[in-house]
């Protein structure tokens, strides 16, 4: 067996498992999750229908680049949702379709990292536990960048010492972040794309969530924004990883994309090509809907508007907690032991939130997801209200 993997930790749904097996809840209540990031608002009924009309696609072969129409679709959304010049992303040599963004993640670290270079991945902390997997069984080490308060959640990326930049093959960035729902500013962007630059990293920017944001006026940058706005038509170095699953409800379409430098591009297509992961015909017609409709993505906005104005009236008097750049997660502050304030929610509330401490490490004595908990606003809104109302009356007791 490949001795990387006895370097994975369990992934922080095995540690909650463990957390509260033993526990029982309190029969009078029913359970409400607010642990698992699934979005459960109904997928787009216009999706489901292209994936119908579509079945008879099940007897052809995918290839791994993917349709060209959904290359296009794709390019396409991208010129107007990060102001990308028409023309820049050639759908030929920028994008490729990916089975959502954890499968490319993972793939793409295989891909980029040398193994021979006693490489770092470096990635914020808290962060996706993808990244550091993918480091691990790439053979490179992952280096934590610490998510603080004092910095808006954000790694504080001047504190990082010239001799980590200079051995980083792949910065992971998350914006909105998870667990945080931090942005990184357009600013910050164009700072770490000249690090790149000096010191031959890629970015990889994990962008899953980039579609829930409260203001319909000022969308949030990305990488390719940055990009747009320095002159950089070919992406140098920039990666984007994006999906259907949060911004149009469709986690089980297993439905996304990466795009970028093309010098990266062609060669993870032929690691795509031997890692045999080409999308189904029929789910790349229905993307191609979903990329092409911005209304169910505006409904859906709403709905975690609602619910986020919702929950914050009614916690903010009892918790240390603020509503978020983006994304769909409360990053809360709560008394004592995070894993202690989790079992006792559960057992009294039969409420389930994740540990912070879960979804970070410690570096120097310090773990900067300690004293936190990640509350993921994605049940119906009534669910969300009472799952609100439960940790309300369990702080006040």
């Amino acid at each position: 067996m490949n001795p990387a993997l006895t370097q994975l930790q369990p992934y922080p749904f095995e540690k909650l498992r463990a957390l509260l097996g033993s526990v029982k809840p309190a029969a009078d209540k029913r359970p409400i999750a607010l642990s698992i990031g699934e979005p459960k608002h109904e997928s787009p009924a216009f999706v489901s229908k292209a994936m119908a009309d579509n079945l008879d696609k099940l007897a052809v072969y995918p290839s791994t680049l993917g349709l060209p129409a959904l290359r296009q679709a794709i390019g396409q959304w991208c010129e107007r949702r990060f102001s990308v010049p028409a023309g820049w992303l050639d759908a030929d040599r920028h994008i490729l379709p990916v089975n959502g963004t954890r499968e490319a993640l993972f793939a793409f670290t295989q891909a980029v990292v040398d193994r021979s270079a006693d490489g770092l991945v470096v990635s914020p902390n808290p962060f996706y536990q993808i990244y550091e997997g993918a480091a691990l069984l790439a053979g490179a080490s992952p280096h934590y960048l610490p998510c603080l308060e004092n910095n808006g959640f954000n790694p504080d990326f001047d504190a990082v010492p010239a001799d980590v930049w200079k051995r980083c093959q792949i910065l992971f960035l998350c914006s909105p972040g998870n667990p945080t729902g931090a942005l990184v500013p357009m600013d910050t962007l164009k700072k770490l794309i000249a690090l790149a630059d000096e010191h031959d990293f890629v970015i990889a920017a994990d962008e899953c969530y980039s579609e829930l944001y409260f203001d319909e006026d000022a969308p949030p940058p990305g990488l390719l924004s940055a990009c747009a706005e320095l002159g950089r038509n070919d992406f140098k170095r920039c990666v984007v990883f994006h999906s259907l699953s949060k911004r149009s409800n469709l986690p089980g379409l297993r439905s996304g994309f990466v795009a970028g430098d093309a010098e990266i591009i062609k060669p993870f297509l032929l690691y795509r090509t031997y890692h045999g992961c080409a999308m189904p015909v029929q789910t790349q017609l229905a993307s191609i809907a979903a990329w092409q409709d911005e209304a169910h993505v505006r409904e859906n906005r709403d709905q975690y508007r609602a619910k986020y104005d919702a929950v914050l009236d009614i916690l903010q008097p009892v918790l240390d907690v603020q509503r978020p750049d983006g994304s769909f997660y409360l990053w809360a502050k709560v008394p004592g032991s995070d894993a202690d304030f989790t079992r006792d929610l559960f057992e009294a509330e039969h409420v389930t939130v994740v540990p912070g401490s879960y979804l970070s490490r410690e570096v120097d004595g310090v773990n900067p997801g300690a004293g936190r908990v990640r509350m993921a606003l994605v049940a119906p809104l009534a669910e969300c209200i009472e799952a609100a109302e439960r940790i309300r009356a369990f702080l006040g007791r």
